[in-house]
């Protein structure tokens, strides 16, 4: 009889609380159950193609959920951002060694919580929000999910290569997350609102309603420097993040 392991999980509580995913998503629970990282996982993380190619953050989140029927591309960047501190802490501990100012200090991970969000802005099972422009003109916007960015970084790539001088990075991730203009939702005519008639002033007030709304992580603490003084800072994250102690 072949034996049976048993590998440990913990729930992870999303900041979205699952307000925005279809009932029929498991998402929409608001929590998500991931496994403790394993040497397969670890496998994962010094994979050179995938470390080349930016999708073994990706791939290691995907091996660490367990939660039946999980659609990660439709994961909210908020709510990954979650999995990714939970899966972190899992892996190798809360305390966390950065540099800055010159300085070594240790984040306590434990300590990171979800945002609190005003649910009456939210209509369960749906990712669509309205918004009047100050030029007047209403858009809907949704927030952008890994999907999303997954597509949006495509295309920049793309543009980029037929013009390696153009950046597009801000009007691309307005047009991936604009859903209608004034009740239209053709993509060209979104498309062309973007390009053409989005004020600056539009667009500023646009991503502060966004930030408004999106579910998130607080990945900021308080340094106090050598004169006492406090600022926030923001946790860097990247591919050391799961390597403490600095194999890679």
């Amino acid at each position: 009889m072949e034996q049976q392991f048993k590998i440990p999980t913990e729930t992870v509580e999303l900041p979205s609380k699952g307000l925005v995913y279809p009932e029929n998503s498991p998402l929409s629970k608001g929590t998500v159950e991931m496994k403790y990282m394993t040497a397969k996982e670890e496998d994962i993380l010094t994979n050179g193609n995938y470390i080349k190619n930016g999708t073994v953050i990706d791939r290691l989140l995907k091996s660490l959920i367990v939660t039946e029927g999980v659609d990660y591309k439709s994961l909210l960047l908020g709510d990954k951002n979650a999995i990714m501190v939970a899966a972190r802490i899992l892996a190798y501990g809360a305390a966390y060694d950065i540099t800055y100012n010159g300085e070594k200090i240790t984040v306590d991970l434990s300590k990171v919580d979800n945002l609190p969000i005003d649910e009456k802005l939210y209509k369960r099972g749906e990712n669509e929000f309205k918004f009047e422009l100050p030029s007047k003109n209403e858009v809907t916007f949704k927030l952008l999910t890994e999907g999303d960015e997954s597509a949006i970084d495509r295309e920049i790539q793309g543009l980029k290569k037929l013009n390696k001088s153009s950046s597009t990075t801000v009007t691309t991730r307005l047009k991936r997350m604009i859903t209608s203009v004034n009740g239209d939702r053709e993509i060209g005519t979104i498309r062309k609102f973007v390009d053409n008639y989005l004020l600056a002033t539009d667009a500023r007030a646009l991503r502060k309603e966004y930030e408004k709304v999106m579910p998130d992580v607080d990945l900021v603490f308080e340094y106090t420097n050598d004169d006492g003084g406090k600022e926030d800072v923001d946790i860097p994250i990247g591919l050391g993040f799961f390597w403490p102690d600095n194999r890679l």
